[in-house]
């Protein structure tokens, strides 16, 4: 008899983790408030101080309204704590 064995092999994550987008969702808001800070109202500021307090939020209590709503659609974090 003639076995093969196969070992298997781990796919590339075919999605992002969470820390990734996170950061990108950070970085769009941060320049979509700057931008909306320059052309309309200073008052868009408040937004980047917003995400500002969520990015700290995350980093010292390991969640905030972002990840806790990407975790129910399922998205994994990269960072196991």
């Amino acid at each position: 008899m003639n076995t093969v064995t196969t070992t298997p092999t781990q796919a590339p994550p075919t999605h992002w983790p969470l820390e990734r987008i996170l950061m990108a969702m950070a970085g769009t808001m941060s320049l979509l408030s700057a931008l909306l800070a320059a052309i309309v109202s200073p008052w868009f500021l408040l937004l980047t101080a917003f995400v500002g307090v969520n990015q700290w939020l995350y980093v010292t209590l390991r969640g905030c309204p972002a990840s806790i709503v990407l975790k129910r659609f399922g998205v994994a974090a990269q960072c196991k704590w």
